[in-house]
């Protein structure tokens, strides 16, 4: 295993810890152009793969039987912060469909948008499976059930229709072999997938300019990332890297975070990936790595970095909101 560290965290002047990880920068011919340590890590997308999950939804003629609009779309892309605009959406999505909450089987968890729990708490309701960040996705799943007239009730099983489709999509993209792909449950209950990092990164480049596919998985890709660009708000949320990374590159980028340090950035214009494994897990590595590798690559112009200065160098706070320390990226590509 290598160790290299990706970031050093800093209080009182010295490295307190480090977080060590792994890059791998991937162009639309399936090229390695630039890695740090292992690019053939063994990794689980997790939520990163969302974007790619969303393909047999428009591919089955789902998104179009049922009316979904674009901030719809983005929508099942996303690890939502449980904000109302984020919660009411994933209700109509189902609406859409003639389903409900009821059929959701993500389970519940307390949301990311302190807001939208403090009123949860005031006015006395219960947790639901709509305040799952991967409310959307399953809604996503369950909709696609729905209009192939596949079973409901068992959508997050891996024998299920919905999810063979997603492991087929990732196995395409990839060129990975599909009975290679390794399997796993994800915090939401469905199947996540694990294949070395740099064939997540084949398949993340072409989320970002699908030259190597066929017309109409082309189409659905392109109409994935366009939802994304145009509506980043939903595939994350106020205050959250995702969200404000789409935002600064004005239409160039897509970034997808996933669990357990991962993340997926997708450059439309040259058509690279970039993806990531934070090998400790720890999420805080992320945004100061990302940001590091859009540098060394220019993938934005000064203006876009000036939007996302404060993800930088991350603060340490302590109880008192005071800063005591920061984030500093390690590492050259």
């Amino acid at each position: 295993m290598y160790r290299t560290a990706l970031v050093h965290v800093y209080r009182g002047g010295q490295i307190e810890s480090s977080h060590d990880g792994h890059i791998a920068v991937v162009n639309s011919d399936g090229k390695l152009l630039y890695s740090y340590g292992d690019p053939f890590r063994i990794t689980f997308a997790r939520s990163s793969s969302k974007p790619m999950q969303a393909i047999p939804v428009v591919e089955s003629g789902a998104v179009d039987a049922f009316g979904l609009d674009e901030a719809d779309l983005s929508l099942i892309c996303a690890s939502h912060s449980g904000e109302e605009r984020h919660t009411t959406r994933v209700l109509k999505i189902l609406a859409k469909a003639g389903l409900g909450e009821e059929n959701l089987r993500c389970g519940p968890h307390i949301p990311r948008d302190e807001e939208a729990y403090k009123k949860a708490v005031l006015e006395g309701r219960s947790l639901t499976p709509v305040y799952n960040n991967c409310s959307g996705k399953h809604a996503g799943m369950l909709i696609t059930a729905k209009h192939l007239g596949e079973p409901l009730e068992s959508y997050l099983e891996l024998s299920h229709p919905v999810q063979q489709r997603n492991l087929a999509v990732i196995g395409e993209l990839s060129g990975y072999p599909k009975e290679n792909i390794g399997i796993g449950v994800d915090g939401c209950g469905v199947p996540t997938f694990a294949m070395p990092l740099y064939y997540w990164g084949v398949a993340f480049a072409q989320m970002a300019k699908p030259t190597r596919q066929k017309a109409e998985r082309a189409e659905a890709i392109r109409r994935i990332a366009d939802a994304m660009v145009a509506h980043p708000e939903m595939v994350a949320g106020m205050k959250r890297f995702d969200t404000d990374l789409m935002k600064a590159a004005q239409g160039r980028l897509i970034g997808k975070a996933g669990a357990e340090g991962v993340f997926f950035l997708g450059d439309r214009q040259e058509g690279i990936s970039v993806v990531m494994k934070v090998e400790d897990g720890n999420g805080r590595a992320v945004p100061p790595v990302i940001l590091s590798v859009i540098r060394q690559l220019g993938l934005l112009d000064q203006e876009g970095e000036d939007r996302l200065v404060e993800y930088r160098h991350p603060p340490i706070k302590n109880t008192r909101g005071e800063n005591v320390g920061y984030l500093i990226p390690a590492f050259t590509l």
